[in-house]
């Protein structure tokens, strides 16, 4: 019975893999290849280097990204604008309430008038940003074939 045990002990450590990859092979490159090489293995997006090399061999799906630090930037800042422009928003409807609140007729409907002016300016604004995404999407989010 203690050889059943002993037998049966957990070793610790990780479980032993049904398949492991025990078959090893060695390539050599010239630097020109391993910096091509180097160069794939980035834009695949991988994180191991094997896991590469074993897609390589077997033609597996190779992706490649590539990630434009200004179109991110871009798009970030466009993102922070809108909210900031949903902000307005809403800070457009309290201050409506306030100066209806506070103030008689005549002098909040002065108020509005000045205020509808800087919203006419806000929509002017609001349709060249419109523009000019559309031409930046245009100019550098085309998809290539």
């Amino acid at each position: 019975m203690e050889d059943e045990e002993k037998k049966n002990r957990n070793k610790g450590g990780r479980p032993s893999k049904i398949d492991p990859a025990v078959h090893r092979y060695s390539i050599s490159l010239t630097a020109e290849e391993n910096a091509r090489f180097l160069t794939l293995f980035e834009t695949s997006g991988m994180h191991v280097m094997a896991h590469f090399i074993t897609a390589c061999v077997f033609q597996k799906g190779i992706k490649t990204v590539k990630i434009d630090k200004a179109t991110m930037d871009y798009y970030m800042r466009l993102t922070s604008f809108y909210s900031q422009f949903r902000a307005v928003g809403v800070n457009y409807n309290q201050v409506v309430k306030i100066l209806y609140q506070k103030f008689s007729e005549k002098k909040a409907s002065a108020y509005l008038y000045k205020l509808e002016k800087q919203t006419i300016e806000l929509v002017i604004l609001s349709k060249k940003l419109i523009q000019l995404t559309e031409e930046f999407e245009e100019k550098h989010m085309k998809k290539e074939s």
